[in-house]
């Protein structure tokens, strides 16, 4: 297993839709063990296969709850369904997220509060997850990114605006980066 350099805001393969996993073979096994050791490095509550540079749709999640209740999984083609998020602003203190793909910042945004996914683990089994509150938050925004979707493309005017500004100090956005999960230091 390798720790994989995480892509940037900017990086094309981040903003383009990611094809459909064919065939569960070695390469896509030794994939996603990478994407679990990245994904412990960064460290991160989930990873998708465009952060670390292949436009598939993969993603790998892990959380543990307020009761210590580990959740860890893969689901590759997942399928999405989500209840429609509550009206209103995000509250800042209880819906911001962050990403690995724009490190060292968080900014509120409304998810559902619920979801159903569905997709294939790694042996080509079927997976139905059905989920609320962080969790849920966790398959959407995953789920973006196999989309073509960073979460700052999904913030208000104003935090969005704020985020362009950070991206424009730190150089991203205009060619290709990334960082090195336990090597560099990207908290601002």
């Amino acid at each position: 297993m390798a720790v994989l350099p995480i892509r940037i805001m900017g990086d094309p393969v981040l903003h383009s839709p990611a094809s459909e996993v064919a065939e569960i073979d070695d390469e896509i096994r030794r994939l996603v063990a990478d994407m679990f050791e990245t994904m412990d490095a960064a460290p991160g509550v989930g990873l998708a296969a465009p952060q670390v540079g292949h436009a598939l749709r993969i993603y790998t999640y892990a959380y543990v709850d307020d009761d210590d209740r580990p959740w860890r999984g893969v689901i590759i083609n997942p399928v999405l369904w989500m209840s429609p998020p509550e009206p209103g602003a995000p509250d800042p203190e209880e819906e911001s997220e962050g990403c690995l793909s724009f490190p060292g910042e968080r900014f509120p945004l409304r998810r559902a509060d619920r979801v159903l996914v569905t997709g294939i683990d790694l042996e080509g089994a079927p997976v139905r997850i059905e989920v609320d509150g962080w969790r849920a938050r966790i398959m959407q925004h995953e789920f973006d990114h196999l989309d073509g979707i960073l979460y700052i493309d999904r913030l208000s005017d104003g935090d969005w605006k704020t985020a362009q500004k950070i991206a424009r100090k730190r150089g991203w956005g205009r060619t290709s980066s990334s960082w090195m999960p336990g090597v560099d230091d990207l908290e601002g």
